[in-house]
This record gives structure tokens, C-alpha cells and sequence, in this order.
């Protein structure tokens, strides 16, 4: 019973909090101008103020593990290789093939890695999962502009890609918090009290923001793609890779981490992704949706099982 609780404590906020979000919407306390504007500060202000702190504050010694970072990587790669050659083959429609492609590989690990980690292990001992975003986020990108360049009709831009992943607000806070924790640069009490008030607001407001992303308009539409994807997402994909992960012997936030970037929702910047570069922004806003709603009973599932199990 225990177990349970702590399973249901932790993902109960998320859930609470994007409910909040949409109900927001729904009694129009923002518009769509305005989503828009917060979204982008969030991007570019909170969420690389957060992995900054996360960073900065983490025993180097003991987040730095080389194996988990190379098994997560190559998960991903391998992952986007299988999908690259299995949906073209289900879909037709360039439009929506690297959508689909995304809304498997591509987590919301940044929005949900975090919460669930300090949830569970406790604030400042996430530095594993601050890491992890350093290193997953930027593949997550580059794999993600590859997956719609190629249906795109167009040849693939390595300068572009390269140009998108250093300038990525997120890799910038996570590589400068990396930085000042090399070089020993000590902020001073007030500079770091500020950052770490900062850093707070980034979860909350990510959540709210996506609840208040959720539109019911396009169901009927996407309806099968929005069900494979759900299903292969959040069930047939954690299913292989967190006993996987388990048998190469990951524990405790190396292993949530690991489920997490597997289990979480598809990536909120899917939307505005394939709204740039020509795919099916519809339908990324309908996997985003699913995704992120049915995440919260697949999550709360897998990290049952896992506490059950002494695992985490």
C-alpha cells in the first residue's frame, strides 16, 4: 500500500497541474497569443534555469556514469533506426511520417523528468537525470529535424541541425551549469537563491502550459494513428526497454531516469517542430494530447511495478 500512495503522490501533481492548465483555458484566462508567449519563456527561460540548477548542484562523481549514458543514446538511436524503416511502410503520407516517428522516439523528458525524479529521490539528488536530459535532449533534436527533413522532400541540412542543437536554450543550461561545475565557479548566496526560486517555477508552468495545449477537435481524424502511437509509446516500448534495463543491472534514479525516457509522453516541441518544417502539426498536437494524459496511468503503473520490486 505503501508503494502505491508514493506511485500515485507522484504522479498525481502532474496530472492535477495540467488539468489546471486546461481548465484555465477553458474559462479563456489566456488565449492562444498568449500560450504561444508563455511557452517560449518557458523554453527559453525556466526550463534551461532549472537543468542549469540541477547541474550546478549535482556531485559530478556520482552523475557521470558512461555506461548509462551511452545505453540511453543508443536506445534512442536504435529506436528512431527500427521506426524510420517500419512506418513508412504503415503510412502513406509524408506529412505524417516523420510525425509518427517523433511521437514514438521522442519523450517529454525535460517536463516530466525532473518532477518525477525529485518526487521520488528528493531535491538535489536528480543530478543523474540532469545529465541524461544534457545528453538525450540534443539527440532527441537532431534525431527529430533528420526524421522530418527526410519527408520533407528536401536534402537533410547538417549546418541547420548542428546550428538548432548549440543553440538549444536547454543544451546551453545544462553545458554552462557542466561548466561551472569543472571550473569550481562559486555563485554567490543570493545569485544562486534567485536561480534556485527560478528553477521552481519552471515544472508548474510547463505542466499548466501543456494542459492548456490539449484540443478534443481533431479525435475522429487522427483517431487509429493516435491509438497505435499511444500504444506503442507508452506500453510496447517501456515493455522491452525498462526489463532490459533492469537485466543490465540499472537501479534506483539511473533506472527511473531510464523509464522515463522511455515511458514519458511524446515531446511538447513536436508540435511547433512539424509546424516549421512541414509535417502534420495536427497530428503531433493529438499525440502530444494522448500521449501526455494516458502517461499518467502508464507511469504511475511502471514506477509501481518498480518500487514494488526494490528497484527504485
Amino acid at each position: 500500500m505503501e508503494n502505491l500512495i508514493l506511485s500515485f503522490n507522484v504522479v498525481a501533481p502532474l496530472f492535477f497541474m495540467m488539468v489546471l492548465g486546461y481548465f484555465l483555458k477553458y474559462i479563456k484566462m489566456y488565449d492562444q497569443h498568449t500560450l504561444d508567449i508563455m511557452n517560449k519563456v518557458v523554453f527559453k527561460v525556466f526550463l534551461p534555469v532549472l537543468l542549469f540548477y540541477n547541474v550546478y548542484t549535482t556531485d559530478l562523481g556520482e552523475a557521470f556514469d558512461i555506461k548509462l549514458i551511452l545505453y540511453a543514446a543508443s536506445g534512442v538511436i536504435i529506436l528512431f533506426l527500427l521506426l524510420l524503416l517500419i512506418v513508412p511502410r504503415l503510412e502513406k503520407e509524408n506529412p505524417k511520417r516523420g510525425v509518427l516517428i517523433q511521437g514514438v522516439f521522442r519523450s517529454n523528458f525535460v517536463i516530466f523528468g525532473i518532477p518525477v525524479a525529485t518526487s521520488i529521490y528528493g531535491e538535489g539528488n536528480v543530478g543523474t537525470t540532469a545529465m541524461l536530459i544534457a545528453t538525450i535532449v540534443p539527440l532527441f533534436n537532431v534525431l527529430a529535424v533528420i526524421s522530418l527533413e527526410i519527408f520533407r522532400d528536401s536534402q537533410i541540412n547538417i549546418k541547420k541541425i548542428a546550428k538548432g542543437v548549440i543553440t538549444n536554450p536547454l543544451i546551453i543550461g545544462a553545458v554552462i551549469g557542466i561548466i561551472f561545475l569543472l571550473i569550481g565557479i562559486q555563485l554567490p548566496t543570493s545569485v544562486l537563491s534567485t536561480v534556485k526560486d527560478v528553477s521552481k517555477m519552471a515544472t508548474p508552468l510547463g505542466l499548466i502550459l501543456l494542459g492548456a495545449s490539449f484540443s478534443f477537435s481533431d479525435i475522429k481524424k487522427y483517431l487509429n494513428e493516435t491509438i497505435i502511437i499511444v500504444i506503442v509509446k507508452l506500453i510496447i516500448v517501456p515493455a522491452i526497454m525498462i526489463p532490459l534495463s533492469v537485466f543490465l543491472g540499472f537501479r534506483g534514479i539511473a533506472l527511473l531516469t531510464l523509464t522515463i525516457i522511455y515511458g514519458a509522453p511524446t515531446g511538447v516541441s513536436t508540435f511547433q517542430m512539424a509546424k516549421q518544417m512541414d509535417g502534420d502539426s495536427d497530428l503531433a498536437a493529438q499525440l502530444i494530447v494522448f500521449t501526455s494524459f494516458f502517461c499518467i496511468i502508464t507511469m504511475f503503473i511502471w514506477i509501481y511495478i518498480l518500487k514494488s520490486m526494490a528497484l527504485i
